[in-house]
């Protein structure tokens, strides 16, 4: 027979609560420390603190505490946390960022890191209550827990100081190397601009080169035509010459003739004068081609002046080809050193894919620290959401605020309308007394009068 044991009637979930807070009770009991020493803590961090006030705690120093301790754990103070606050003020209330005290805003700024902090530290029960009605009780706990936090954090200064310089080191190798990538997409730009250059400078050399060999054709055809010229001159010249000479030697003869046919003019008249005639028509007839010799002597002598001419044209054209030729030895020279500076691209832009290539890395790296400050980010939108909900509770404290502050207005303002109008009746009734006076201090100067005029009439007639 077997013995089951008795079942137990309460709740399971009463039971787990219950283990739950038996070890919530064990670690604030190891957690704990004693009063003297928590005094000890804080009055060594430069603030007066006593046992009487752990007992008796004041919220505004216990709020002074808990701001040294985050801006010693958390470097948050009211110059940090106001700017952030305001920004939140202004995307949720917009144009009526007055609706929020900046002294709120920044408590409750205050209030998210501190709760933050106390969330490492173990505590999960963090409220405002602590922070307006902090009790013994609570005050030990959270000091407890955060002197063991800050003397753990102590023990620890190495590792956090190498895990931060790690970080540190990274952010700056990230900076650096970002600054490289962004000299080497510049160096990469300005090389592309330089060969955009150098391949248009190239082609003007080469159109310039090949007008230049197209003129130095010309002018080479030109020179063998002048060259052709020349010599046919040069042979028209020898030719005229020759001839000149032989009709200078026929010139001699005829007069070595003449003078030989001298004796005969003592011959008969008409035989004289026949001679005379015939001597008369060859001395014309030689006239007449010693003028033409003459004529071709200066035809020739011109011919000689413009063959000069030629030949200095021809001069200055060898001395333009000339030029022309050293001009074509720069240009391959320049065609050298372009092949060279092609040489020079095709070398950077081999650096220009190493440099892709480390960039293509530093991408993959950029990434993964893209993904880890995205996980940041969502982190930082839950507490945002949370900071959002506890406003919009805040918000739903200051509208019924608002009411309740609205109803007292008007019930002021209609108390304000009430005197006014008691005071506007009075007044009324002030400016109807005075014209009333007024109007019986005429009707008494009037009757005044008429008493005078008529005491001045009986006057007259007695």
């Amino acid at each position: 027979m077997t013995f089951n044991p008795r079942m137990s009637i309460i709740p399971p979930s009463q039971t787990q609560s219950r283990t739950t807070r038996k070890k919530e009770e064990e670690a604030d009991a190891f957690m704990r420390l004693p009063d003297k020493e928590i005094v000890g803590c804080i009055t060594d961090i430069g603030i007066p603190f006593t046992v009487a006030d752990l007992s008796k705690p004041n919220p505004l120093q216990v709020q002074m505490i808990f701001e040294w301790f985050a801006e010693l754990l958390l470097n948050a103070t009211r110059d940090t946390v106001e700017p952030a606050m305001r920004a939140a003020a202004e995307d949720v209330c917009g144009e009526y960022l007055d609706i929020v005290p900046p002294d709120t805003r920044n408590l409750m700024g205050f209030y998210v890191s501190l709760r933050k902090l106390l969330l490492e530290c173990g505590i999960t029960d963090f409220s405002f209550m602590d922070l307006y009605k902090p009790t013994r009780e609570r005050l030990v706990k959270i000091f407890s827990y955060l002197i063991n936090f800050v003397r753990f954090r102590e023990s620890q200064t190495n590792v956090i100081d190498e895990h931060f310089n790690k970080a540190e080191q990274t952010k700056a190798r990230i900076e650096a190397l970002y600054g490289e990538n962004q000299d080497m997409e510049v160096r990469l730009a300005d090389m592309k601009h330089n060969r955009k250059a150098m391949e248009a400078q190239v082609r003007e050399k080469t159109a310039r080169n090949e007008e230049l060999k197209k003129n130095l054709l010309e002018l080479r055809r030109n020179q063998e035509k002048v060259a052709a010229r020349l010599e046919e001159a040069k042979a028209k010249k020898g030719e005229l010459a020759q001839r000149l000479e032989n009709k200078t030697a026929e010139k001699l003869q005829l007069r070595q003739e003449s003078a030989k046919l001298r004796p005969y003019t003592l011959q008969s008249p008409t035989v004289l004068q026949t001679s005379l005639t015939e001597l008369n028509n060859t001395l014309s007839s030689d006239k007449a081609h010693i003028d033409s010799l003459d004529r071709r002597a200066r035809a020739l002598q011109t011919s000689a002046d413009s063959f000069t001419v030629v030949a200095a044209d021809v001069a200055s054209c060898i001395k333009l080809l000339d030029e022309i030729a050293g001009e074509l030895a720069k240009e391959e020279d320049e065609n050298a050193k372009n092949a060279r500076q092609r040489d020079a691209l095709s070398e950077r832009g081999n650096s220009v894919r190493e440099v892709e290539r480390t960039e293509a890395l530093l991408s993959r790296q950029l990434s993964k620290w893209n993904e880890r400050t995205e996980k940041l980010r969502d982190h930082s939108r839950e507490k945002a959401q949370e900071a959002k909900e506890k406003m919009e509770e805040l918000r739903a404290l200051h509208r019924k605020l608002t009411e309740e502050r609205g109803a007292k207005g008007t019930e002021i303002e209609r108390r304000r309308v009430r005197i006014e109008q008691t005071e506007k009746k009075m007044l009324d009734l002030k400016e109807n007394i005075e014209n009333e006076v007024h109007a019986a201090y005429d009707e008494y100067l009037k009757m005044e009068s008429h008493i005078k005029l008529y005491i001045t009439e009986m006057e007259q007639a007695i």
